[in-house]
């Protein structure tokens, strides 16, 4: 009456993919605009740190609080930029290690 009916093992397809320099042409020079536009990140970060320290130091000496609050915003501010631009390969690596994972 009662047919036990065996269901086949189901198999999972395993997609293995990875990332490779060869993929596509212009790799090479797309890593060095990459590297050029981070290297313009951290000039930028450098120009806006000594601006918004001069706007601090002036905002600080004329009584002016607002101007040195805009002056301390921006120093710190151009102190995140720095930071990822300099970090923004080793973050990337870090997120892709992790979703690697899941």
């Amino acid at each position: 009456m009662f047919e036990l009916i065996t269901a086949a093992p189901i198999m999972l397809m395993e997609v293995d993919i990875t990332p490779n320099d060869d993929g596509l042409p212009g790799i090479a020079q797309l890593r060095t605009i990459v590297g050029a536009v981070m290297t313009i990140g951290l000039i930028l970060s450098v120009l806006a740190l000594i601006i918004s320290a001069i706007v601090w130091g002036f905002g600080a000496n004329s009584s002016n609080p607002h101007l040195a609050g805009r002056g301390k915003i921006g120093v710190l501010v151009s102190c995140g930029a720095a930071v990822l631009c300099g970090a923004a390969v080793t973050l990337i690596n870090f997120f892709w290690d992790v979703g690697q994972q899941v």
